[in-house]
């Protein structure tokens, strides 16, 4: 696939040829498919990827003097490097390879807090966090006796970055939030987040989950501390992904597990660590997805995600007014800055029924409180459809889902 400047119509159609799962009816109708901010669809070279490693050179890594071994360890490797070069960290042993976000905030919230964390201290999250970047800080503040403070939100679903401010102090040790919300789409200012918490004396974990496939990412611009994403939201395999971690960070942090790989020595009297980022690798990985995982990065890289983000914008926009001009739907979420997450409520109709009578259409779309209970509560609703675009979608999919949600109000009224 070359790579592309713009992304016209033409363009979709044949990158839609890429996609196989797009290409099937879901109760009689043509499937399609809103779900991405749950998990996008992968493309023929991921899977083909790996289907090759299994077919070809499974073998497990690193201790293999054998061919098949040493290819093995061989491509593994190949994506962390991938990895580096997609988030431009300084150095490949910076990239922990982890089941993906929510794996890597507990192993950030268990080690580091576990190491680091002391009674009294703070731990600052925001409002529009999903489970995985609050519960994990719940269960070792409560462990260390630490606290927990939140960054409020506006009604238009963006940070209130005044209240921030004012959350910071000495006692704050760690702040914790996401690049772009899984509820809402917003993208949040998270240079200025970190700089400020920077200030303060606070590291900063970014959850990036919803923002590795749409948004550019450079950690040492960036200047974060911790950064994590998962394959499966930008078109990799599911059950993996990795966390970014400073080198002076990672190396004072105590092993998550214990097991092998993660060893250098091993006696019933005491055991010597290895160095990054095996440290904190043990046991054999998920080396078949994390050998695919490369081929989404560079699925990703020869799109461009300038066109990506450009493309997906467009969708939004689009859905956005569309969706605006219906009688009784309410818009949830319409910060200026947002991914392609559209979430929505209908006046009097609960969203489980308007997501099952579009599946009913083969219009698949996420209802829900979507892993953001508090934000929900922020709203003061129990939950919302979510409509979320990627790079394979189109328009006349948008008409689709306008047409459906049309006849729910009028057919429900």
């Amino acid at each position: 696939m070359s790579t592309l400047t713009t992304l016209s119509v033409p363009d979709i159609a044949k990158l839609r040829e890429e996609f196989p799962i797009l290409h099937q009816k879901v109760n009689g109708k043509n499937l399609v498919y809103f779900d991405n901010a749950a998990t996008n669809q992968k493309p023929k070279r991921v899977i083909n990827a790996l289907v090759n490693y299994y077919e070809g050179f499974n073998a497990n890594i690193h201790r293999g003097i054998h061919t098949l071994a040493e290819r093995a360890t061989r491509a593994f490797e190949d994506t962390r490097l991938e990895a580096q070069r997609f988030i431009n960290s300084r150095e490949a042993e910076e990239i922990i390879f982890t089941r993906g976000v929510t794996e890597s905030i507990n192993l950030v919230a268990s080690s580091y807090g576990r190491a680091f964390l002391n009674a009294g201290d703070e731990i600052i999250i925001s409002g529009l966090e999903h489970h995985s970047n609050i519960v994990p800080w719940q269960l070792i503040a409560e462990q260390k006796g630490a606290l927990i403070k939140v960054i409020p939100v506006h009604e238009n679903g963006e940070l209130n970055v005044e209240a921030y401010q004012a959350l910071l102090s000495a006692k704050t040790k760690i702040v914790a939030v996401n690049h772009a919300s899984n509820s809402l789409g917003t993208i949040n200012p998270i240079k200025h987040i970190i700089d400020l918490a920077h200030e303060a004396g606070a590291v900063v974990l970014i959850d990036g989950a919803q923002a590795a496939a749409h948004l550019p990412i450079d950690v040492q611009a960036l200047d974060c501390d911790f950064y994590c994403v998962s394959s499966h939201k930008m078109y990799g395999p599911t059950g993996v992904g990795f966390l970014y971690g400073k080198r002076e960070l990672l190396d004072k942090m105590p092993p998550y597990m214990g097991g092998g790989e993660m060893i250098k020595d091993v006696s019933f009297e005491r055991t010597t660590y290895n160095d990054i980022p095996y440290k904190f690798e043990a046991g054999t990985p998920n080396i078949g997805d994390v050998v695919a995982f490369k081929e989404a990065f560079l699925f990703i890289n020869e799109l461009g995600k300038e066109n990506i983000a450009a493309y997906e914008h467009r969708l939004l926009q689009y859905a956005a007014e569309r969706l605006s001009t219906l009688p009784s739907v309410r818009l949830i979420g319409t910060a200026p800055e947002k991914v392609s997450v559209q979430s929505f409520v209908i006046e009097g109709i609960h969203h489980f029924d308007i997501g099952q009578m579009l599946d009913t259409r083969g219009i698949a779309v996420r209802t829900g409180h979507h892993c953001t209970q508090p934000l929900m509560e922020c709203f003061r609703i129990e939950g919302t459809v979510r409509a979320s675009f990627s790079i394979y979608n189109t328009k006349e999919e948008i008409d689709l889902l306008i047409e459906g949600v049309d006849r729910i109000v009028k057919f429900m009224k």
